[in-house]
């Protein structure tokens, strides 16, 4: 399988200098508008969220896939059938909120379009998956470089040849985000991500990257390449795309999904959901 790469994960920067400050609220009202690109480094200090809407009669299956598979796929937030709405946010719309969508239909994408309010249907059930961008505030605190908000790209995301555990109708390979740390800040970005696993938590491996299948950095299967430093250490996590290359490989009849880190800005403060009482 081949990730499914348009034009719109190129490099771009399309948010503004201060975009670290703004707040959630302000965040969806410019993607409502329609700015669109990734979303890492924006609203410093909340909760970002992967996006993944089916038909009522898949979402037990997505609901089991999630369970067994929590570490791609930590779920948030659960609407009713039809719903566009979620307590992670007041206010706000799954159908217009997001920079970009992607629209499936029988494991093909068909759609990227930026309102998703056309493809939107009464019996779609949206999941809402903890993303990895809550956690790089904390990497960079710890002196972890974010290179691709350095560069202005999207992070790059990977296919592995690690099988997800299949629910029902659902399977697929885990996809991985995928940052470089300096050996001296290994420890920190293990730590400080492995307190957040609402959103993915520590790293499902360091080093090599052959040992997850994966050929050549420089080709992400989603999202951009960065630079690479000298005796940088690459470091994956598990990602919320997953769910994704599920749809990919299983083919349900229709979906909605987030265009890969173009994600979902809730109100929730990253707080929230790290450990408490841990060295």
């Amino acid at each position: 399988m081949t990730g499914v790469q348009s034009t719109e994960d190129r490099p771009v920067i399309t948010t503004e200098q201060r975009s670290p400050d703004w707040s959630p609220r302000t965040a969806r009202a410019r993607f409502r508008a329609g700015l669109a690109g990734p979303t890492a480094g924006v609203a410093a200090g909340h909760t970002q969220a992967n996006l993944i809407a089916v038909p009522a009669d898949w979402a037990y299956d997505m609901l089991l896939f999630c369970q067994r598979n929590p570490k791609p796929c930590p779920v948030l937030d659960v609407t009713d059938a039809g719903s566009p709405t979620t307590v992670l946010a007041e206010g706000a719309d799954l159908r217009t909120d997001l920079p970009r969508y992607r629209v499936w239909q029988d494991g093909e994408l068909v759609d990227e379009p930026t309102d998703a309010r056309a493809y939107w249907r009464d019996d779609l059930v949206a999941f809402l998956i903890g993303c990895s961008f809550t956690f790089e505030w904390g990497l960079a605190r710890a002196g972890v470089p974010i290179r691709h908000v350095e560069e202005g790209r999207n992070v790059p995301m990977y296919l592995t040849d690690r099988p997800c555990r299949p629910a029902g109708r659902l399977s697929g390979p885990m996809v991985v985000s995928m940052r470089l740390v300096p050996p001296g800040r290994l420890g920190a970005a293990i730590k400080e991500s492995s307190l957040l696993p609402a959103v993915h938590g520590g790293p499902v491996h360091c080093g090599d990257p052959a040992g997850l299948g994966i050929a050549d950095l420089g080709r992400p299967d989603f999202g951009d390449p960065v630079t690479v430093e000298e005796d940088e250490i690459p470091v994956f996590w598990a990602c919320g795309v997953t769910p994704q290359a599920a749809v990919m490989a299983s083919r349900p009849p229709f979906a909605i999904t987030h265009a890969p880190g173009q994600m979902f800005l809730t109100d929730a403060r990253d707080e929230q959901y790290r450990l408490v009482g841990i060295d």
